[in-house]
């Protein structure tokens, strides 16, 4: 259960740190897009943000110990802060990267948690890498 304890810990830090960032992009994007990705930016987050939750309390349901501060998330994070206020095309390249990232990461805890039999957690990766392809898929189609 080791594994999947920090699988899910690295994901707890990578949606805390992504939720920030997201929150980041929500408030600086400027330009003739501002509406359609200031009310875009917010869905993700809160999405984001109930998913978060979500992987933190399933960590404590298995008897595990979710990270809950800036630091452990930071230093566990593959998800980098929003920086500096980006160029509103950039945000989005930087969230579809972002995405791509949290999909490759749920696809390797769904395979633990499917290997240690623990079905609820790799119900709940399945879903969120469906909507992490959607995302994708919608992101691509922005920048292309």
């Amino acid at each position: 259960m080791e594994k999947l304890y920090q699988g899910l810990n690295k994901q707890v830090a990578n949606l805390s740190v992504f939720f920030t960032k997201l929150h980041h992009y929500h408030w600086y994007v400027t330009g003739p897009q501002f509406f359609a990705l200031h009310e875009k930016f917010e869905e993700f987050y809160d999405e984001i943000n109930e998913l978060y939750d979500e992987v933190a309390e399933r960590l404590l349901m298995i008897g595990g110990e979710p990270v809950s501060n800036m630091k452990q998330y930071l230093e566990l994070s593959t998800i980098e802060e929003g920086h500096g206020k980006e160029a509103p095309m950039t945000m989005v390249k930087h969230i579809l990267d972002d995405f791509k990232v949290l999909r490759a990461e749920f696809l390797e805890v769904l395979e633990v948690a499917q290997a240690e039999g623990d079905e609820a957690t790799a119900d709940l990766f399945i879903g969120s890498i469906a909507s992490f392809d959607k995302h994708i898929w919608m992101l691509s189609a922005t920048i292309a």
